[in-house]
């Protein structure tokens, strides 16, 4: 299993950026998928995902900004990116695995529960 993000850059704080992850190796639509980043000095956190019932759900940090969507077809995973702060500055990360993390007893964003990732994109938000 291969995931490659994209999509990432510098952009003026109010400012939108789409990222995108494409993966290979698997086809299965089951797997569960997510966005991480990881800020200066910071862990990884898991920024957006999908709930056992395929729901998704958002960090509190980014609600009503970013928006998380995949393409079963393409087998490539989106997140939408609107509203840009400065603190939105970080190292994104797809990651993916085979089943639900909740399986494991683990929540959509603990890192743990995911056992591919990318090797991650850079987002920069200026002031």
């Amino acid at each position: 299993v291969q995931l490659e993000e994209s999509g990432g850059g510098s952009v003026q704080a109010g400012g939108s950026l789409r990222l995108s992850c494409t993966a290979s190796g698997y086809t299965d639509s089951s797997y569960s998928v997510a966005w991480f980043r990881q800020r200066p000095g910071n862990g990884r956190e898991g920024v957006a995902g999908f709930d056992i019932h395929g729901i998704t759900t958002y960090a509190e940090s980014v609600k009503g900004r970013f928006t998380i969507f995949k393409d079963n077809v393409k087998n490539i995973l989106y997140l939408q990116m609107n509203s840009l702060k400065p603190e939105d500055t970080a190292m994104y990360y797809c990651a993916a695995a085979p089943r639900h993390p909740v399986y494991n007893g683990r929540s959509w964003s603990d890192e743990l529960g995911y056992n591919y990732w990318g090797q991650g994109t850079q987002v920069t938000v200026s002031s």
